[in-house]
């Protein structure tokens, strides 16, 4: 039963849910009833802040094939509930159609049309069951009972399962009407519905938030109590803080509604099945619909295929580069030579193809009459940008410790408050006090020990450093994520764009002739290269366009575009539409660059006009591929029979698909010196084609075809230069122990290279390549080890030299063991071969990882995920493009680019350089020591108030209404408002801020302010009482109150109720505590390392300067309009001077001993530590331990290690070292 009522969905995805299926019982549904009514509707608001709870109160387990009510809870660390009701869909248009089997097909992209078939195959199901499909919804995406897997699966588009082959032959002729109609009945309607909720249903929301629940209970019984001023000054606060709240959120609401309505509700045009066009709006489109890209372009409402013609298409959108991309017609597999027609398509494979849903269309081309189409197989929630809109409206909850810890602290609180409440209560009935005021008391206590304002305080240190980003240009749209960028300690850059220079600049160029390298050439523009193969590949092969007749398209493309000076010319819409097919666009050379005429007379025209008319037409593009690292084009010479294809890409993945005979031997040796000087090189590759190839054929051929058995032309070589800020960046993050890591597209030994160039590998360091190889013909998979500064003396040599083997250094800490003089480097394939192979390996190449090259989006994500799990706090920071998803995942994700791919990252830097990272990590750690230091000071201020009251409950008296007020507002509000404005210490240092609350030193720090403040109230309250205060004959302030001349005697009788608060008790305890708010707030304003000094402040120490000389004033020379208002005692002047001494001693022994703390805290933790051999908490920390006695650690170099597939513990490989 167990299984049947509890099942796994989205299996091995990031959103992975238990699902629990309940029914609703009556018996309990009125138990609930009862005990909401029994509580006051306490219960319901339990209920509805924990839906687990709720669902098992109200409902019992059922099956989940047949259950009202589902309970999902996430697998992943938060392990977060939810509840959903299961709702049915109605398929009644037609008999014989059976609802799951219609949910099977279409899910699954096949049905199409309703066939024979298909129709025996649906009437296998009982026909007695009802028509109906079962289906819930979360997080804005549908949920189907699935009888064929037996559970509930969310509906999938043609985005999965389906051939490349299919979509042509059965997709490509659009749908019918009637099954339009069921698909929209199933996959509901296209659109991505961010609504903008209600202000009255956001207030609802907010108000039954738990924090303004207790507020709202404690204003009742302070109103109960006659405690207007300060009910009143709360349900002020409070309704500010709600208004603000509200503002935000639904500014954030709106922000989100607009980015996603630009492509709400547009006309489009689709096909179908009788070859009809038919326009309907976007918010119809199924998938499988065909629909047809206008002319003039659009905003995708959907995912699509192209399966005809081409586009231009801007996606800044969703990889935040603006670079327009051309997008080609998904190849035909019935036409592919090697017959390929079982590929599975996948938008991701095939995103050169795939029109993604939010993009922009700027221009459209078709060939030969028709028109250019589409196939849409994702729609609404399901596209791309819906994920990253549900991304955004229901993010990963934030793991933190110091969130943690801060549950924790309230429950302290809650523990005292527990112990307060009892003692009143006790107290209360031995003094025989009434049951209403005893009620009132006791539970008066607890709105004392556990503050309401403080999440208003410890939000205000997040909102101070979120302006203070603002105005440094670092924008954030997730604040909480301030305090955990002060835990960072290792940042992962990518490289183009965010290390180097945005652009590259064309270094110059080697061409090859007779299989041999020639001299580099710096000057392509030379009359000798202008009609070369060469000059034709680098002006051919690119995917630029004109818009709006400027050039534009990848920035590669342009340098080289530019470097040799030639022209592009496209084809007008006129053009296109007069000649009924795709006009080719041309390239030739400027008149500047072509060779001048040497002869004169009446020939002078005819010559001058034959270099004039040399251009060449690109008829076909294959454009670039990030997972083929190649592009290609075919073009045609005017006046030249035979067509040319064109190739550019990586150069060893060029030169494998080129004649070996063409490709010069020593290849790999200038290749290696290029990339190890940091250059950037790209190699070009040529080939005639037949001539039986006709411009109708070339358009059909499938790439591979094309780029095969090509002559080798040579390399181009592109200078990528740092940024100027690059490597002092970079130097300020070693130094404060922050490892840096590189994480790029580009070539390893470029990126080794310029790891170097900038500082994040020394000069002395080591470089070990892991290059990692996936079993094959049976043998096992494997690890190769390079040493990249000893692979000449090694190949040369077969003893190892035993200087090549990095030496370990000793650490004092265990914060540098992690600094090593040996880093890895790998590229995208090996570290996927590395996490499914050699998973024990894992956390020991994280350990020391620091240059990542070739890696696809995906492998970012991965990497990050793989640092956190070794217990790293990563920083990501990358310009946005591929870069979205480890943006997202990283503890601190920083984007360089202002486009809207930023809406996902945490952090955007207005300014696209590096040093914003240490800004935000500064930032973060002054944020993060606030947060620390306004806890520290809430919590002293929440036991201060505690004892304070406790001590006159003792006499059966209490603080002043204005007392609380004064306290409350006067003191704590504006101290703790003034103290978080402590900006960040000007630089980094190697000390990281504590993560958590719960730390020796903090913990320490906190306990001796409670036992100094608990003291010194104490010795003040103990010694008023048996001190005589005034002469029992005369009056201390020349008013009648000699009847109060001794506190010891103050309710020996039946005296005045004002009495209860104004006796000589309440004035000592109100002013020594008063004092001791002010001091604990000097001692824990803490500055250097991690914030500036506290004089710094200044509008913290004029608040604090004020409230001391206004104390000081009023409790040295009463005067009496105060003293009525708060209700004070006109005490003896010799008194006065006692409760100085007391409040100067406190404040001079609460200060040191914080001091102390400051300075020998750390130092005693460490000894303490060390002589416990305590294991270091981060797996990083310890593992780097461990290594530093592991004589086989690091590899050696030119040795192998070998997965033994075989032999398998847990899931782990067992590793053998081969040398």
């Amino acid at each position: 039963m167990d299984k049947e009522e509890r099942k796994t969905i989205n299996k091995g995805q990031e959103d992975e849910m238990e699902i629990h299926g309940y029914n609703l019982c009556r018996w309990k549904l009125a138990m609930v009833f009862v005990g909401v009514i029994c509580t006051g509707g306490f219960l319901l608001l339990l209920l509805y802040w924990l839906p687990e709870w709720r669902v098992k109160a109200t409902c019992v387990r059922a099956a989940v094939k047949d259950c009202e009510v589902v309970l999902l809870r996430t697998t992943d660390e938060f392990r977060v509930w939810f509840c959903a009701k299961i709702h049915f869909l109605p398929v009644e248009n037609q008999p014989n159609l059976n609802a799951k089997c219609l949910v099977n097909e279409v899910s699954n992209g096949h049905a199409v049309h309703l066939t024979e078939e298909n129709r025996c195959e649906m009437n296998k199901y009982s026909q007695s069951q009802s028509q109906q499909m079962r289906y819930f919804t979360h997080h804005s995406i549908r949920y189907f009972w699935n009888d064929a897997i037996h559970n509930f699966d969310f509906l999938k588009g043609l985005d999965e399962g389906v051939s490349c082959a299919s979509l042509y032959e059965k997709h490509s002729a659009g749908l019918t009407q009637g099954m339009h109609a069921y698909r929209k009945l199933i996959y509901g309607v296209n659109e991505i519905a961010v609504k903008v909720p209600s202000v009255f249903k956001l207030l609802i929301k907010e108000v039954l938030n738990p924090f303004y629940i207790f507020q709202l209970f404690s204003v009742i019984l302070w109103s109960v109590d006659e405690y207007y001023y300060y009910a009143l000054a709360i349900v002020i606060m409070s309704v500010v803080s709600i208004i603000s709240s509200l503002y935000s959120i639904r500014k954030q609401y709106v922000m989100l509604h607009d980015m996603v309505a630009t492509h709400s509700t547009v006309r489009v045009s689709v096909c179908r099945e009788n070859e009809e066009i038919e326009e309907i709006f976007s918010t119809d489109l199924v998938p499988g619909d065909v629909m047809i890209i206008p002319l003039n372009g659009t905003v995708m409402p959907c995912d699509a295929v192209l399966i005809n013609g081409t586009c231009i298409v801007n996606e800044s959108m969703l990889t935040g580069e603006s670079v327009p991309v051309t997008k080609t017609n998904l190849p035909n597999p019935s036409v592919d030579v090697k017959g390929m027609g079982e590929e599975q398509y996948s938008p991701e494979t095939h995103k050169r193809h795939t029109l993604f849903c939010g993009t922009t269309v700027i221009q459209t081309r078709f060939y030969t009459g028709e028109l250019v189409k589409a196939i849409v197989v994702r729609t609404g929630f399901s596209t791309s940008k819906g994920q990253l809109v549900r991304s955004i409206l229901y993010p990963k909850p934030t793991d933190f410790k110091l969130y943690r810890d801060a549950y924790l602290f309230l429950l302290c609180l809650v523990v005292v408050a527990g112990i307060g409440f009892i003692y009143t209560i006790i107290n209360s009935i031995l003094n025989e006090k009434e049951v209403q005021e005893i009620i009132i008391k006791s539970l008066d206590i607890i709105t004392i020990t556990v503050p309401p304002a403080l999440p208003a305080a410890m939000t205000a240190g997040i909102v101070y450093a979120q302006r203070r980003l603002k105005k440094v240009g670092i924008f954030c749209i997730s604040p909480q994520r301030i305090n955990i960028c002060g835990q960072l300690n290792l940042v992962c850059f990518d490289k183009t764009g965010t290390l180097t220079e945005d652009g590259l600049d064309l270094w110059g160029i080697q061409r090859v002739e007779n299989t041999r390298f020639l001299l580099p050439e710096d000057n392509v523009c030379s009359e000798m290269l202008v009609k070369s193969q060469f000059v034709a590949c680098m002006a051919t092969c690119h995917s630029l366009t004109k818009i709006e007749g400027v050039l534009s398209g990848d920035p590669l493309d342009l340098k080289m575009f530019e470097a040799i000076g030639w022209i592009l010319e496209e084809a007008t819409e006129e053009e296109t539409a007069l000649h009924n097919r795709i006009m080719p666009t041309v390239v030739r050379p400027s008149k500047q660059l072509l060779p001048e005429p040497t002869t004169a007379g009446n020939q002078e025209m005819e010559l001058f006009e034959l270099p004039a008319i040399y251009e060449i037409g690109i008829v076909r593009q294959f454009p670039f591929s990030s997972a083929l690292q190649r592009m290609s084009v075919v073009a045609r010479t005017l006046g030249e029979k035979r067509m040319d294809a064109y190739m550019k890409g990586a150069p060893e993945v060029v030169a494998s698909l080129c004649k070996p005979e063409t490709v010069p031997v020593d290849f790999e040796k200038v290749l290696e010196d290029y990339t190890k000087q940091g250059f950037r090189v790209i190699a070009l590759a040529h080939r005639k084609l037949e001539s039986k190839l006709t411009w109708h054929k070339v358009q059909h051929i499938s790439r591979d075809a094309i780029e095969n058995n090509m002559d080798f032309m040579g390399l181009i070589i592109m200078q990528n230069k740092l940024k100027q800020e690059t490597p002092a960046v970079l130097e300020d993050l070693h130094k404060a122990n922050i490892r840096t890591v590189m994480v790029t597209g580009d070539n390893m030994l470029t990126a080794v290279s310029v790891a170097r160039d900038c500082g994040m590998i020394l000069p002395q360091d080591k470089v070990i390549i892991a290059e990692a190889l996936p079993p094959k013909d049976g043998k096992v998979a494997k690890i190769n080890w390079h040493y990249t500064d000893s692979l000449s003396q090694c190949s040369e040599s077969s003893a190892i030299d035993s200087e090549a083997i990095p030496i370990k250094l000793a650490h004092d800490s265990l914060e540098d063991l992690e600094v090593t003089r040996y880093h890895f480097a790998m590229n995208g394939k090996s570290f996927s071969v590395i996490l499914e192979h050699f998973q024990d390996l894992v956390p020991k190449l994280m350990l020391h990882g620091t240059v990542f090259a070739r890696m696809a989006p995906d492998q970012k994500t991965q990497l990050v995920e793989a640092l956190q799990n070794v217990d790293y706090f990563v920083g990501m920071c990358g310009d946005g493009a591929n870069d979205c998803g480890a943006l997202k995942r990283a503890h601190g994700g920083i984007s360089l680019s202002e486009l809207e791919a930023s809406v996902a990252s945490p952090f955007t830097s207005k300014t696209p350089s590096i040093s914003c990272v240490p800004n935000l990590i500064r930032e973060g750690r002054a944020a993060l020591m606030t947060s620390f230091c306004v806890f520290k000071f809430m919590a002293l201020y929440s036991i201060i108030q505690y004892f304070s009251v406790t001590l006159l409950y003792s006499i059966l008296s209490n603080l002043g209404d204005f007392q609380f007020l004064f306290i409350d507002l006067a003191i704590i509000l504006v101290v703790v408002f003034t103290m978080s404005l402590n900006p960040a210490w000007k630089e980094l240092v190697a000390q990281r801020p504590p993560s958590g609350l719960i730390s020796g030193a903090l913990l320490f720090s906190v306990l001796s302010q409670i036992v100094i403040s608990v003291g010194f109230q104490s010795l003040g309250f103990f010694w008023v009482k048996q001190y005589k205060v005034c002469d029992p004959n005369s009056d201390v302030c020349n008013t009648t109150r000699s009847a109060c001349w001794n506190s010891s005697h103050l309710y020996n009788g039946t005296e005045l109720d004002s009495c209860k608060i104004q006796n000589y008790e309440n004035t000592t305890v109100f002013f020594i505590s008063s004092f001791q708010y002010l001091t604990v707030a000097v001692a824990f304003s803490k500055g250097k390392p991690f914030r500036q000094p506290c004089y710094k402040n200044y509008f913290f120490v004029i608040s604090v300067i004020i409230l001391y000389v206004f104390i000081l004033f009023i409790m040295l020379h009463p005067v009496a309009s105060v003293d009525q208002v708060l209700e004070i005692m006109c005490v003896p002047y010799q008194w006065r001077i006692y409760m100085l001494i007391i409040v100067l001693i406190n404040a001079f022994v609460s200060i040191t001993v914080e001091e102390s703390v400051d300075r020998w805290g750390k130092c005693c933790l460490s000894w303490a530590l060390s002589c416990r051999k305590k294991t270091p908490k981060a797996k990083y920390m310890y593992l780097a331990q461990e290594l530093r006695f592991d004589p086989e650690w690091p590899p050696k170099p030119q040795t192998t290690t070998e997965a033994k597939a075989v032999v398998k513990e847990n899931g782990s490989c067992q590793i053998i070292t081969i040398a």
